[in-house]
């Protein structure tokens, strides 16, 4: 699953990274982004054009009575994403892309490493962002007609790299499908082919302090190192994919 993340590239760098142009919104770095919380995301126009807004994140598909399914829908799993009532309707015409410049997983640790989990940060080898798959609905509140946009990250399979972590792990999409996952025209075959975890070699993963597991706790600190033995545990950590 994806259930935090890190954003802090300037919007500078995120207009020139997903050629896309920021509308309505000031940019706050976040190295703790959180659902229910409003984050830059990438739409595409019926022209073509890509523009970046702030949604919220946990989905409220237009049919819900309230928004307060939007806790339990932060993620969506790709398997059954065409087929899901709360997802196929975005799946089919309204995806979107979610920039990270990193997430975080965390890892069960055995009573004999100290218990508890262990947070770890995941981010790009050789570039600045991630592309998370998204999608994004717009509910409108029954008592007064106001729209609501929100979205979700699209779930899939972990990779080698992922699966000593946890079983799952967001859709990280490469920078020549982007087109294709946009564009609400795609083929629903091509969409969902795209639907897969990424190659091992594109994440780069270290372990961080647990201060990252209160929302509240906000600061570029958050993605240190743990301390400076982290290559080891980072070894550790591909032994274990490797087994």
């Amino acid at each position: 699953m994806c259930g935090r993340y890190a954003l802090y590239g300037p919007v500078s760098r995120l207009r020139e990274a997903f050629d896309a142009v920021p509308e309505g919104f000031d940019f706050e770095p976040r190295w703790n982004a959180a659902p229910m919380q409003w984050l830059p995301v990438v739409r595409q126009r019926s022209n073509g054009e890509r523009v970046i807004h702030r949604l919220r994140w946990g989905l409220v598909p237009s049919w819900a009575k309230d928004a307060t399914i939007a806790t339990r829908l932060i993620n969506a799993r790709g398997e059954s994403v065409a087929e899901r009532p709360s997802f196929r309707a975005a799946f089919r015409r309204r995806r979107c892309i979610v920039p990270a410049n990193g997430f975080y997983e965390w890892q069960q640790l055995s009573d004999q490493q100290g218990g508890g989990k262990q947070p770890f940060y995941i981010h790009p080898v050789g570039g600045e962002f991630f592309a998370l798959a998204g999608l994004w609905e717009r509910w409108t509140r029954p008592a007064d007609g106001e729209a609501l946009d929100t979205f979700t990250i699209v779930t899939t399979e972990a990779n080698a790299a992922m699966r000593p972590l946890h079983d799952r792990m967001p859709v990280i999409l490469a920078p020549g499908d982007w087109w294709a996952w946009l564009n609400g025209a795609t083929a629903a075959d091509q969409v969902q082919a795209l639907v897969r975890p990424c190659p091992e070699a594109a994440l780069a993963v270290y372990p961080v302090g647990r201060a990252v597991g209160n929302v509240r706790n906000e600061g570029a600190g958050l993605i240190d190192p743990l301390s400076s033995d982290h290559s080891s545990c980072r070894s550790q950590i591909a032994r274990g994919s490797r087994g």
